[in-house]
């Protein structure tokens, strides 16, 4: 019975100062900083809307994009040491739209659909 005791008793030693040295030797992950960048747009549509959405998916840095159609407000949470506020401005500029006070590219405006377009007069 005392053998069985030593044991347990090793066994439990054992298992806590495993646990011990696990909980010490991983640090605790912390995610990546973000930061949250509101931008004016240009976008009228539900077509813009998938448009904004998925260009701006595709920049580095870019962790979620959502526009709001009927506020026309584009919501991009963003890793800072990835991009900034320039390259996302930019980034909507070059796929037909403005970003706030900077007017979209004008190549990239005359590919839109004509319902995507601001002159539209059904908007």
């Amino acid at each position: 019975m005392k053998i069985f005791a030593s044991f347990l008793l090793t066994c439990t030693l054992l298992l806590s100062a495993a646990t011990s040295f696990a909980q010490q030797a991983a640090p605790k992950a912390k995610g990546p900083a973000t930061e949250t960048l509101q931008l004016k747009t240009s976008a009228v549509c539900e077509m813009c809307k998938a448009r904004l959405e998925k260009a701006l998916a595709y920049e580095k840095g870019v962790q979620s994009a959502t526009l709001d159609v009927s506020s026309q407000q584009l919501t991009v949470t963003y890793r800072p040491d990835k991009t900034t506020p320039t390259a996302l401005r930019s980034a909507v500029q070059k796929t037909g739209y403005d970003a706030d006070d900077q007017l979209a590219d004008a190549r990239a405006y005359d590919r839109l659909p004509d319902c995507c377009k601001k002159t539209n007069s059904i908007h």
